[in-house]
């Protein structure tokens, strides 16, 4: 996600110039076109009223596209934000219901502890596997109606470096082989909350059931970015939003050199070419903008920053335990933040 406050120049032209170039050869094609016909009687101009029209049109088709691309960015980090509240939820329970009360035979302090430890160690592991999962694609794997430029952004992909440290080896090994390693994480934490239930008597009826609350909410925040990240924008908005803005950008130059050229016919005619790359470029940036925001999980510089989400639970979590040797949070590079 960019987050600074101002977009660098360096990083709007990434996206433009190819545009910028494409859309001042054309306005420039049509300008000299329209004087080297009308000087042989024949006139290629449009009648700008039609024109703007279909620029009203577009604006509205655009904007209502662009409303909805935002809507599924901002549920995706609002997901992502209640996972971050019942992550610390999560610690805070095991830490104050995983007990020896009641106990069926006495326990050494080190035995809880490392119980603690087990239960929140492997949850870090599961918003780890979740954010590899919801990146397993990125924004490259497929074919973009607009042009998008490579910022080359880290995308983690090593299962046993991200969450190793997390789990032991043998059920890091157990966990690769599943198809969603995250569904099996959670259920493998239900399997250790009955186990302490029934056999070691760590946790009473009650705060079992709270627990697994807990959990049927992680459940349901995964469902939640799957639904987002397995359900494409709808293509009818999204590719008849760039074919409108195309039709647009193509007309564009005809009709502003036929208006510029009723009012004035001499060298003011020049004029159509930056004034049909303004708004040539103002349009389609508008949709590039909705085109970006749409998948919020692709690890581009527009979607929600797991990577520092997941560092800050791993972070609270951990001090929650006690520990001091604590990684640092993620900083941005270049004004994204990963």
């Amino acid at each position: 996600m960019y987050i600074r406050r101002n977009i660098k120049w360096s990083i709007i032209l990434r996206f433009a110039w190819r545009n910028l170039l494409l859309f001042t050869i054309w306005s420039s094609l049509v300008t000299v076109g329209f004087l080297y016909l009308k000087a042989r009687g024949i006139n290629i101009g449009i009648p700008f009223l039609p024109i703007s029209t279909i620029g009203i049109a577009v604006a509205f088709y655009v904007g209502f596209k662009n409303s909805q691309s935002y809507d599924r960015f901002w549920e995706g980090r609002k997901i992502w934000g209640a996972i971050v509240n019942y992550s610390r939820t999560w610690a805070n329970q095991v830490q104050s219901y995983v007990t020896d009360k009641h106990a069926l035979k006495p326990t050494l302090n080190e035995e809880l502890m490392k119980m603690h430890k087990e239960l929140i160690y492997r949850h870090i592991a599961w918003i780890n596997v979740l954010r590899l999962q919801l990146r397993s694609t990125t924004i490259f794997d497929r074919k973009n109606i607009t042009y998008v430029p490579n910022f080359k952004l880290k995308n983690d992909t090593d299962y046993a470096k991200e969450i190793g440290q997390f789990l032991d080896s043998k059920e890091l090994e157990d966990l690769v082989s599943k198809t969603n390693s995250a569904t099996h994480l959670l259920r493998k934490q239900g399997d250790v909350l009955r186990e302490i239930t029934e056999k070691k008597g760590w946790l009473d009826d009650f705060r079992h059931m709270d627990m697994m609350h807990s959990i049927e909410q992680f459940y349901n925040f995964q469902g939640q970015c799957e639904r987002i990240k397995n359900t494409p924008f709808p293509r009818q908005y999204a590719y008849f939003s760039a074919v409108f803005v195309w039709i647009f950008i193509i007309l564009l130059p005809f009709g502003l050199v036929q208006a510029i050229d009723s009012m004035n016919n001499g060298p003011i005619l020049w004029i159509n070419i930056p004034i049909s790359v303004l708004i040539s470029w103002v349009f389609y940036t508008i949709e590039v903008i909705g085109d970006n925001s749409e998948d919020p999980f692709e690890n581009y510089i527009n979607d929600v920053p797991m990577t520092a989400i997941c560092r800050t639970i791993e972070i609270d979590l951990r001090e929650l335990l006690g520990e001091t040797d604590i990684p640092k949070k993620i900083e941005p590079v270049n004004g994204i933040l990963l």
